[in-house]
């Protein structure tokens, strides 16, 4: 087994300016944790983007491995869990954060972290799903635990040409949800009506500000925004609907009322992926393997080698990536 290992890593130089960038570890130098894994895949994210450009301070110790997506092969294990030969993967729990990450050709992983990779998914696959592929699902769940049927009316999917968004056009319209999505590029619209939106929408239309209440329109809405286009969702859900809010991409901040909720019965479901309990993660991932098409992905998502990670990273932030983007840890 060979002791180099490529990855990214963030760090500081000696004037203390923070730096991430494609280096060389050894074996080592990884941590001690109970199970070394052989990567495969990895992906780019949002929440890669903040943290590898330092946009926000997500790493929370350094030097850091970035990177909160693998998917790859057990290579060592002191678990009883797993074995040698098992394909895994891991979303999130802190990597990238408090734990050293994916964006590397190897790493030793928490044996609670990991999932099971599907039989139906290659790593590839797997990665093209990723994270935000996972939070779109754990979205989708929500909505269809809130209740919410297809004949309710149409659902709502902001940042409809991201990550998130691709994947949650393509789970809700296999469920048979009429499917609207918002994007800010309007040369997506074609691309999102080959994921099975009905429909699109301008981002202008609900990045402004809301009125208390509006038009009801949306049964529900996966919203990866946040910000005023949140606050315009929920003034225009139904009554009795939902908003499964997993990300903040237009921002933190939410300049709403309390009027939808007292006048319309809404609800506002938050989505965790990062912390979400075991339990969900392999019901979102059986979900997946029932719902997603294999071959379907195939128009998702690209593949660029690790070394373009830090670019790849600046490009998210702008919003100039169109649904995933698939690591190639070994190129």
């Amino acid at each position: 087994m060979s002791s180099s290992i490529k990855a990214i890593v963030a760090n500081k130089d000696a004037d203390g300016k923070f730096n991430a960038a494609l280096t060389t570890l050894s074996l080592a130098d990884l941590p001690d944790e109970d199970v070394l894994v052989d990567i495969d895949f990895s992906t780019v994210n949002y929440k890669d983007g903040l943290a590898v450009t330092n946009t926000f301070p997500i790493c929370a110790k350094l030097p850091m491995v970035c990177g909160i997506d693998l998917a790859g092969t057990v290579v060592e294990s002191r678990s009883p869990k797993w074995q040698a030969g098992d394909r895994v993967l891991v979303n999130g729990y802190g990597l990238s954060e408090r734990h050293w990450g994916a964006y590397a050709q190897k790493q030793r992983v928490n044996a609670d972290f990991l999932v099971r990779i599907p039989e139906v998914f290659s790593s590839e696959l797997a990665m093209a799903i990723g994270t935000a592929g996972y939070t779109s699902m754990l979205a989708v769940n929500a909505i269809r635990d809130h209740g919410t049927q297809p004949a309710d009316g149409p659902v709502l999917v902001t940042g409809g040409a991201g990550g998130v968004g691709s994947v949650a056009i393509m789970l809700l319209a296999k469920l048979g949800y009429e499917v609207v999505a918002s994007t800010g590029r309007p040369e997506t619209a074609a691309y999102l009506k080959s994921l099975g939106a009905k429909d699109t929408i301008a981002r202008s239309e609900l990045a402004r500000a809301a009125k208390p209440l509006e038009k009801e329109l949306w049964a529900a809405c996966v919203d990866s925004v946040g910000s005023t286009t949140l606050a315009t969702a929920l003034a225009q859900l139904r009554y009795n609907g939902v908003v499964a809010a997993c990300g903040l991409a237009g921002g933190g901040d939410l300049p709403s009322t309390v009027m939808p909720f007292l006048l319309r019965n809404a609800r506002l479901q938050g989505i965790d992926s990062v912390m979400a309990p075991m339990a969900a993660r392999e019901r979102a991932w059986k979900d997946l393997a029932e719902l997603i098409d294999p071959a379907a992905l195939k128009g998702v998502y690209t593949i660029e080698p690790l070394a373009r990670v830090p670019a790849l990273c600046a490009s998210i932030l702008r919003g100039e990536i169109r649904g995933r983007v698939v690591i190639d840890v070994n190129r």
